[in-house]
Formats: C-alpha cells, sequence, structure tokens
C-alpha cells in the first residue's frame, strides 16, 4: 500500500489529507483564529463541583468552563499489555468510588489538558492525567508502567519496545507510539528527553502562573499531522507552501530525519487537492449518499444521538440468488463504509444498517471484513457483533469537529433539519396570518405581501380559490408581490 501526506497551506486555512493507493482517507482543518484545544494544557480553577454528575466545571479561560469528571481527575496506570490509545492512558484503577466532592473544592486551582474540543454548545473535557506526546513516544507524568499502541501486532517487536521502555526506570509512565514501530534506541532517548522536558516546563509553569493560564500549545495542523500520522511507510510528504515545507523539514530533522528526503514541495500550477482529489473526495463527503462501483450505495445521516448508515442495493440486481446479491453488495460496502468514516471523522455512536443477509456465514464473513477495515483506523472504535437484523453497532472516539461541522452550518431556512414546508403549507400558514389578524384591515383596502414566486404561482394555478376565499372574509384586496431573495418559508405582509 502507497500512502502519501498532502499538506494544503494558505494564509487563512491549513488543510491536511492522508491517501492510501491514491485515495483519501482522512482530511483535517485548521482555520485561522479557530485552532483546536486538543492537547493543550491549562492551569485551570476550580468554578463549581457538581457532585450530583461526579463532575467539576473547571475555568481555563475560554467563554466555555471545561468539563472534569471524577474518572478523569484519579491517577491511572498503565497496563503492561498495552491496549492503549496513542493520546491518553487506560481504564481506572481499582476503586472507582472517590466522590468529587472530596477531591476538589470550589477555587482551587488544577492542571489539565484537553481531550475533547467544544461540541455542539458544550465546553471542552479535560483531564488531569496529562499525555504529552513526541513522535515515538507518549509521556503520561505521574502514571506507572508502560505499553505499546495496538497497532503494533508483532509480538516480537512488542516485546522489543516493552524491553525498551522498561529501561527508562520509574518516574512516568510511556506508550510506545505505532511511528515506534522498527525504531532505534537512540531514537527513544531523545524523545524521552525532549518529553521529560517539556513535563519539568509544564511544572515549572503552573507553578508561577495564576490560573486560568495557557502552559502549553499543542503543535498547528502541519506538524502535529506529521507528528501523528506520518509512519516510516509512507511514501512522500508533498507540501504546496515554502515557507511549510521549510518547518516540516525543520521539525523532521529533529524528530526523525530518516523522513526528511520524502518531504517534497508541490509547485504545478494545478492545486495540491485537485490533482490527487482531495477536493472531489471533500465535497462528496459533504453528501448524504455515497455510490458504490456496483450501482448500490451508501446513506449517512448524522443526529444529536448517533449516525445512521444504510446499505441499499440500488441499481444493482446481481445475476444469481437475491442472497448472493445481498451478500456482494455487503462486501462491497464493507471498505466504503469504513473508510467514509475516516473521512469524515464521524465520532460517538455509529449504527451501520448493512442489508439482511439468511446466512450466517455470509454475516460472519461481512463482520469480520468489516473489523479488518476499522483495525486501520487511528481512532479507538469498539464494534458489536452484527444483529440478526443486519445491524452493526461501533462507538468511535470523538475529539473534534468532524468535517461537516468544520465545513457547514445549519440552513438558516431549514433550521439544520434539511426540510422545509411544501409551497401548500406555507400558503396555509399565511392564511391563517391573515385571517388572525383581521382587525388590523380596514374594509376596501388593499394589502400587499411579499412571497417567493413559486408560491404565487401555487395560489394562481394549483390554489386558485384560495386568495379569493380570504378577500371575501377580509373584505380586502391581495396583491401579491414575487421577490425571490425570500428563503422557501418567508413571506411578508406589508
Amino acid at each position: 500500500m502507497r500512502r502519501e501526506l498532502l499538506v494544503n497551506a494558505t494564509p487563512p486555512e491549513t488543510r491536511v489529507a492522508s491517501t492510501e493507493d491514491g485515495r483519501t482517507v482522512e482530511v483535517l482543518h485548521e482555520r485561522r483564529g479557530r485552532q483546536g484545544l486538543v492537547g493543550n494544557v491549562y492551569l485551570g480553577r476550580v468554578h463549581r463541583v457538581l457532585p450530583g454528575m461526579h463532575a467539576a466545571f473547571v475555568s481555563i479561560g475560554l467563554d466555555r468552563d471545561a468539563f472534569l469528571y471524577v474518572q478523569d481527575l484519579l491517577p491511572r496506570t498503565v497496563e503492561a499489555y498495552g491496549e492503549e490509545r496513542e493520546n491518553g492512558v487506560a481504564g481506572l484503577p481499582a476503586g472507582t468510588d472517590a466522590r468529587i466532592e472530596d477531591l476538589l473544592r470550589e477555587g482551587q486551582d488544577v492542571v489539565v489538558q484537553v481531550t475533547k474540543d467544544p461540541l455542539s454548545g458544550k465546553g471542552p473535557r479535560v483531564t488531569a492525567n496529562l499525555a504529552l506526546p513526541g513522535r515515538t513516544l507518549v509521556a503520561l507524568p505521574g502514571a506507572d508502567g508502560i505499553g505499546v499502541s495496538r497497532r503494533i501486532t508483532d509480538e516480537t517487536e512488542r516485546e522489543r519496545l516493552r524491553r525498551v521502555l522498561e529501561g527508562f526506570g520509574p518516574g512516568s509512565g510511556w506508550i510506545a507510539r505505532t511511528a515506534a514501530r522498527g525504531g532505534e534506541a537512540s531514537e527513544f532517548l531523545s524523545d524521552r528527553r525532549y518529553l521529560e522536558d517539556l513535563s519539568a516546563e509544564i511544572r515549572r509553569k503552573a507553578g508561577n502562573a495564576n490560573a486560568p493560564a495557557l502552559l502549553f500549545r499543542e503543535l498547528d495542523l502541519a506538524l502535529r499531522s506529521v507528528r501523528d500520522l506520518v509512519t516510516p511507510d509512507f511514501a512522500a510528504i508533498r507540501v504546496d507552501d515554502p515557507e511549510t515545507r521549510d518547518r516540516v523539514a525543520e521539525f523532521l530533522s529533529a524528530v526523525a530525519p530518516n523522513l526528511v528526503p520524502r518531504v517534497e514541495l508541490y509547485e504545478e500550477s494545478e492545486p495540491l487537492f485537485e490533482r490527487f482529489g482531495v477536493e472531489a473526495e471533500i465535497r462528496n463527503a459533504l453528501k448524504n449518499r455515497v455510490p458504490l462501483r456496483s450501482g448500490g450505495s451508501v446513506v449517512i445521516h448524522q443526529t444529536e444521538a448517533l449516525v445512521a448508515i444504510d446499505v441499499n442495493t440500488g441499481k444493482f440486481v446481481g445475476s444469481g440468488a437475491l442472497e448472493d446479491t445481498v451478500f456482494a453488495t455487503n462486501l462491497e460496502a464493507v471498505a466504503e463504509v469504513a473508510r467514509q468514516i475516516r473521512l469524515r471523522d464521524l465520532g460517538g455512536i455509529l449504527v451501520v444498517d448493512f442489508i439482511d443477509m439468511e446466512d450466517p456465514e455470509h454475516r460472519r464473513e461481512v463482520f469480520e471484513s468489516f473489523e479488518a477495515e476499522l483495525a486501520k483506523d487511528r481512532a479507538r472504535t469498539r464494534v458489536l457483533q452484527i444483529s440478526e437484523f443486519g445491524l452493526v453497532e461501533i462507538t468511535r472516539q470523538r475529539t473534534r469537529g468532524n468535517i461537516e461541522k468544520t465545513l457547514t452550518e445549519a440552513c438558516p431556512s431549514c433550521g439544520g433539519t434539511g426540510r422545509v414546508k411544501t409551497d401548500l403549507s406555507t400558503a396555509l400558514d399565511l392564511r391563517r396570518t391573515l385571517l388572525a389578524a383581521a382587525n388590523l384591515y380596514a374594509p376596501g383596502e388593499t394589502v400587499r405581501i411579499r412571497v417567493r414566486s413559486s408560491l404565487a404561482q401555487l395560489l394562481a394555478e394549483e390554489e386558485p380559490d384560495l386568495l379569493p376565499e380570504i378577500e371575501s372574509r377580509l373584505n380586502v384586496k391581495l396583491e401579491l408581490i414575487p421577490d425571490e431573495t425570500l428563503s422557501p418559508v418567508e413571506y411578508e405582509v406589508l
């Protein structure tokens, strides 16, 4: 598999795309003045303790207070077998009946790190268990134990990395990242020194600062992507801005010198994202329906509670039995659904509705294929077995707003529902509005109304009796003024 990283840098925005065999699998955006907060470390001040929610609100200097759960306040350990996420740590220790009111008090200062950006009107989520990522390692100041990225599956390599980390001695927890695979001891020692110095600098600033205060700001998107996404098997890192290209090369020369030759300055006239098909993928990622080559389709709907993904046969009728057609469509959809989840950065609860299959062996094969595709995702996922109804439930780590929330906003006409009233419903609303204000009109008065031309056409052709009925009841003359500047559900009585 050929993997590449594409970095498109412009003054107001930086975009990064990861590709596999020429197909886009991940796109990240960062806009000037709207940088994400995940990874930032703050000296916060407890604003309010909520015993009933086992949490506290912590002021970190933003418009909204951060949310700190009790489980994110208790010390954590890194289990030796290492099934940890790369930007955090393993689960809670035994005995999690601690009470938030016994651990924090209002006005207390606490060092916290943002783990989830503000989403859906909520403030950011934070943890008191810091995780400081380097190129090959994640340092967990104050934690205990070691771990290895779950994406490193070779047991011999996992054991080698464990021995390297065990040699670091006590004082911090350590996780070997995916990029550590095949790395030399000198790389790990360099990363260790950098992360230990960073941890000491955060402690020093925390001791001298007045809360709320920013103690450490995460790298910008270009450098963060090179650090977190690029592994030794990446063939190229293409950057279309000379200054950004130089910064990327300088960063890699310090943390991964062997990757510097793979950094290229893209200088062709055709824009980088157009040249490699990323723009088309972004446009398609904002649509609900994704076509499959066979003629089937995948339909994706995001709601407040979950993301619903539906697989349809569409135009694909197959050439054999119905069960074989359904099985073939589901197998084709597996890779595309997994790719769309990564591309759109869908998080939270996802429910995939595969087409019903009668054969248990078919269900097993589709599920195993889906699991294998999801294993390529760097975000944490948990998958439940496919149900008798063909449903697969997934939970996927969500830290930032997905591509839809980044690039779009709620429609002012429909309020974000994706649907608007029909012209007839709007016409009947207009009728009720006029009749409710009957005492405002003088007998014989001409009442002028601004409407969209489609509404005027409906009143003239499909419902010709509606206006005369209103005129008769109000004893007025109604005059319609077409105005295409109005939204589909708007009208204005002048």
